[in-house]
């Protein structure tokens, strides 16, 4: 399973979401998924199982397959949120917290 963050130039938003998604699979206890960060010019329908983006390049996502729209990139709760989602709908096991 491959995740990918992607941003206008690939370099600071999609390195930063790039990092927050592994921290929290991390935190989540999800594993099996790579993840990457590239910029919009490169990354094609494919690239990856599912693309996270900033509310500025939903237009231009669209037609990439699964995406993701980020309403703020800065949120950490808003990508826990849709990190736990999309592993739930790619059925990703998501350990429980049983008894804590």
């Amino acid at each position: 399973m491959k995740f990918l963050a992607v941003c206008s130039t690939g370099l600071g938003s999609s390195f930063m979401v790039h990092m927050n998604i592994d921290k929290v699979l991390k935190e989540l206890g999800i594993t099996g998924v790579e993840v990457d960060h590239t910029d919009l010019g490169s990354v094609a329908k494919g690239d990856a199982d599912t693309i996270f983006v900033g509310a500025d390049l939903a237009e231009a996502t669209q037609n990439l397959g699964d995406v993701v729209v980020l309403d703020s990139i800065i949120d950490i709760n808003e990508l826990r949120a849709k990190v736990r989602e999309t592993a739930e709908r790619k059925g990703l096991a998501i350990p429980t917290a049983e008894g804590n």
